[in-house]
């Protein structure tokens, strides 16, 4: 991977990240030269998007957890995006853990931005998704640095990422630029799930509602909480220029399919299409990810609609009276 050059607002200090499994511990990342490919020798294909990919750490917010890694790959043309969002209940997890997903989509020639969203021990709901709103925006405002088509991504959300991804792709009626939203056990119904963790619930089920009574700030789904639940619940807002949605679930996992269900009957009422796959199993989130024909089959709905033509145009974004972007800046690898 080679370095980027300097540009404009953006020259502040940075650090250049190299993947653990692409560079060796101890290694100087100023002297030695990366090997983003299996093999600790050879050196990756010419055609390989990789060779010129850059990956750095930036900040969206002022707020610790508030930061992205984006791949990407100076001075081409712009190319569509990924946003790539890590699940753990909403209280746990990080994008670290989803360095190899960032890759592959890397390696097929995609600009990735791997988030960091505050937790719901930091911020109750909706700060999980005022976090991913930000950070799109970001990547929007500064397209041609990171070689970003703002009118061509997709989210692609595990778990608690998920319902955070969906929740997104249902925000308001559309996000601009957003062709997709893919979720692998998506917490689609966080109302869904209280329900399920119930008394007789397995321990996973358990956990989940009081994950999902966490993210609601501390508050069961009724009186004044009723409000804040609504907010959470995805199916509730669907509209007619939300985004299509791929859903993937294993058949015996504890988030089960019919919470996408639930969204695709209110979406496929207001003429958006979402697809939803069950694989046999009980894997959950990554590990079903990495079942076998899993994310290839991720992967091939993800090109088709980043491929798919121009959306009809629309009337510029305005953004709210007081609204506040704050400046993207480099960071560290928090």
């Amino acid at each position: 991977m080679r370095r980027a050059a300097t540009v404009g607002a953006l020259a502040l200090a940075a650090v250049l990240l190299t993947p653990a499994a692409a560079m060796p511990a101890g290694t100087d990342t100023d002297a030695a030269a990366p090997v983003p490919v299996a093999s600790p020798t050879a050196a990756p294909p010419p055609d390989d998007p990789l060779a010129s990919t850059v990956v750095r750490t930036f900040s969206y917010g002022k707020k610790t957890r508030q930061r992205m890694e984006a791949w990407w790959q100076p001075g081409t043309a712009r190319k569509p995006g990924v946003f790539v969002l890590h699940g753990g209940w909403w209280s746990g997890g990080d994008k670290k853990y989803m360095t190899e997903v960032s890759r592959s989509y890397a390696q097929l020639g995609y600009t990735v931005f791997n988030l960091n969203y505050r937790l719901s021990q930091d911020a109750a709901w909706p700060a999980q998704r005022n976090d991913t709103l930000a950070a799109i925006a970001a990547a929007r405002r500064h397209a041609d640095y990171f070689s970003f088509d703002p009118d061509r991504y997709v989210l692609i959300g595990f778990s608690a990422g998920g319902h955070i991804a969906t929740s997104v792709g249902t925000y308001k009626d559309g996000l601009r630029g957003l062709r997709g939203v893919v979720g692998i056990s998506p917490v689609v119904s966080p109302l869904t799930a209280y329900s399920d963790g119930d008394d007789g619930a397995d321990p996973e089920q358990r956990k989940l509602r009081q994950a999902a009574v966490a993210l609601a700030g501390g508050c069961r789904p009724t009186g004044a909480c009723a409000r804040v639940w609504s907010s959470m619940e995805v199916p509730w807002h669907a509209s007619r220029r939300d985004a299509p949605v791929l859903s993937v679930h294993s058949a015996d996992e504890f988030v089960p399919a019919y919470h996408s269900e639930l969204l695709k009957n209110e979406l496929n009422q207001v003429g958006v299409a979402m697809n939803v796959r069950v694989v046999p199993g009980f894997y959950h989130s990554s590990p079903l990810y990495r079942e076998p024909g899993v994310a290839a089959g991720v992967q091939e709905w993800v090109a088709a609609k980043l491929a798919a033509p121009a959306p009809q145009a629309r009337q510029p974004e305005r953004k709210p009276a007081g609204a506040h972007l704050p400046t993207l800046r480099r960071v560290g690898t928090l």
